[in-house]
């Protein structure tokens, strides 16, 4: 069928919205008329390839919609569900069957590869020529196919579809890290470093736990001043404070954090995030990072700290997120105070908006 994507073509050029043809749906495959997509840094990272797919591409990977198609052997979905769409995993390696899809041992070939589960992709171009898929899923159109394994039922009929994308990339990231893999001990402290989306999620979801002390650092006072709102109890700005890690440790804690997470994907803040880390803490990089060059005695093991790296929350999508919808109607997780809504046919400046921090949560609307 005939939709309208937008493509990628080169590294760092503009996305242009074209029409496609997109194959359909087979077996445990579903096709969704996208209702709206997120836009993620990782996007931008792929659109400069920084993070290398194959191009021409059709990205975008949170999107939400409804099944208008079943493939064959598709027993879990039905033509009408409302789906929200997260990453690809194949569902048979030894992680995914021991419940860590997020940690599946062909992760990157399929989310990354340009191609679906089965080493194909359902996109061309009109006169034939293939367009690599992303995430198993490109949702930056007015259709997508995706496997049953990687469609999360949204069952709540008074949310608004348009904003469950971002639930399955970059809100269970900063959501996940904390609340799947961390599970910060009540009273605890924490510094998320970034308050983008992945940081935002990460403070909501150290409010749930019960942190003591929850500090946000960035360099936009509107995002701080959100931050605030969402349950930070100390802000940083960045570009204000000279010395953060001395702020962290002896102004804010008595020597550190029990945990900071960097979210921005800087050498420079991953560094700062694990020296705000007090004796025996945890630092956790969500944010996709270049080298860092650091003294391992002196930085990490000499203070008994963890560094590690938390992909997509640590989660099983189609648990964590009904998890959260729930915290959400509870009032408890108010991710939608991240958004903004932009047209499809707006999708650079989406971009761009974003990039210079006039808003945090940028999400495309299809319809």
């Amino acid at each position: 069928m005939k939709i309208k994507a937008a493509v990628t073509h080169r590294a760092g050029a503009p996305y242009q919205i074209e029409e496609v043809e997109l194959a359909a749906p087979k077996a445990h495959e579903l096709l969704v008329k996208i209702t709206a997509c997120g836009v993620c840094h990782t996007d931008a990272a792929v659109q400069n390839q920084f993070i290398p797919v194959p191009l021409p591409a059709v990205l975008g990977h949170e999107g939400s919609g409804v099944v208008v198609e079943v493939g064959p052997d598709v027993t879990e979905f039905q033509v009408g569900d409302r789906v929200g769409l997260t990453f690809g995993s194949c569902g048979k390696c030894y992680n995914c069957m021991t419940g860590h899809p997020h940690a599946c041992e062909q992760l990157n070939a399929i989310n990354f590869g340009g191609v679906q589960p089965d080493g194909t992709t359902r996109l061309s171009t009109l006169d034939g020529q293939p367009i690599s898929t992303f995430f198993a899923q490109s949702s930056f159109a007015t259709h997508a196919i995706v496997n049953v394994s990687n469609a999360v039922k949204v069952t709540d009929d008074d949310i608004d579809l348009a904003l469950i994308g971002p639930l399955g990339c970059g809100i269970q990231t900063g959501a996940g890290a904390v609340l799947n893999r961390l599970r910060p001990e009540f009273g605890s402290s924490i510094a998320v470093f970034g308050c983008g989306t992945v940081g935002m999620s990460a403070i909501m979801a150290a409010k749930i736990t019960g942190c003591e002390k929850i500090i946000a650092v960035g360099g936009n006072p509107k995002s701080l001043e959100l931050a605030k709102e969402l349950g930070a109890t100390h802000t940083i700005n960045r570009k204000e404070v000279d010395d953060i890690v001395g702020k962290i440790r002896n102004e804010i804690t008595n020597g550190g954090v029990n945990y900071a997470i960097d979210t921005s994907g800087v050498p420079d803040f991953v560094k700062k995030a694990l020296a705000a880390c007090r004796f025996m803490g945890t630092c956790v990089v969500l944010g996709a990072t270049g080298d860092v060059t650091f003294n391992i005695q002196a930085e990490l093991m000499g203070d008994a700290k963890s560094l590690i790296g938390v992909l997509e929350g640590d989660s099983i999508p189609k648990v964590f997120i009904p998890k959260l919808l729930d915290y959400y109607k509870k009032g408890m997780f108010p991710f939608d105070k991240l958004i903004k809504f932009y047209p499809f046919e707006q999708i650079n400046e989406a971009f761009a908006e974003s990039g210079e921090g006039k808003c945090i949560k940028a999400v495309l609307r299809m319809d």
